[in-house]
């Protein structure tokens, strides 16, 4: 079995769209669980009403954890919210992908659910620098990553302290202990909210200045980014274009 583990806060306007994604698959043996933090939308009543399995969650690598902990399948994908699977064939070809190359943690190259060309060249350039760096130093998007259950446990799931880029910790902690890949399969769409709310720049400074404090500093375990989890309503306003 499949389990797939969703971290939310206040995703209302977005968890229907990737729950119905998820409804349409090929693939039917895997099971939704929605770790909510507290949501004060009607998060937690749609995926009940989409028949996911809801547990309480906490900043997205503590929901990550609980999602785990309340899974039953022997591998793991961690998606966002916000994320759409881009066909009803995504977790039987994925899987498949994931189960043939023998990884034990593997993420999708991305695109935006954007038509603007600043946003395409953005998310490949990350394309491309997850691929020359997955050798030394894996990265891994939180918004999707497949794992095995062992190997999850194996390295004691998400670190909670990391306060922004625990995603690619994980991958780099799990790639120590199993092996690393990047599905050649699909690549996963994903909202550019954050690119909306926070600019473009901004994002793109702060994702840079996060990489070399993990490279000279270790892991960021305060708050000097300001990250945020969820999108209050005005920020939601719009979708993504």
């Amino acid at each position: 079995m499949l389990s797939v583990v969703i971290p939310t806060y206040n995703e209302e306007d977005y968890l229907p769209l990737l729950l119905r994604s998820l409804q349409s698959q090929t693939f039917k043996d895997f099971e939704v669980i929605v770790a909510d933090n507290r949501s004060t939308d009607r998060t937690r009543q749609i995926a009940l009403e989409h028949g996911c399995v809801v547990v309480d969650g906490a900043m997205p690598a503590g929901g990550r954890n609980r999602g785990v902990a309340a899974a039953k399948g022997d591998i793991i994908l961690f998606l966002d919210a916000d994320v759409i699977l881009p066909d009803p064939w995504f977790l039987q070809m994925t899987a498949a992908e994931f189960q043939r190359r023998g990884l034990g943690v593997a993420t999708c190259k991305i695109k935006p659910l954007s038509n603007r060309h600043v946003d395409k060249v953005f998310h490949e350039v990350f394309n491309y620098f997850m691929w020359v760096t997955c050798a030394m130093a894996p990265h891994a998007p939180g918004f999707c990553i497949f794992a095995r259950r062992d190997v999850h446990n194996a390295i004691n799931g998400f670190d909670e302290e990391i306060t922004l880029a625990e995603d690619h910790d994980y991958a780099e902690r799990a790639a120590k202990v199993a092996k690393f890949g990047i599905l050649k399969t699909y690549k996963i769409p994903i909202s550019v909210r954050r690119f909306d709310r926070d600019g473009r720049l901004n994002v793109a400074v702060k994702y840079v200045l996060c990489e070399l404090h993990m490279r000279t500093a270790g892991p960021v375990k305060n708050d000097i980014f300001n990250y945020t989890f969820g999108h209050k309503r005005k920020d939601r306003s719009k979708r993504a274009r």
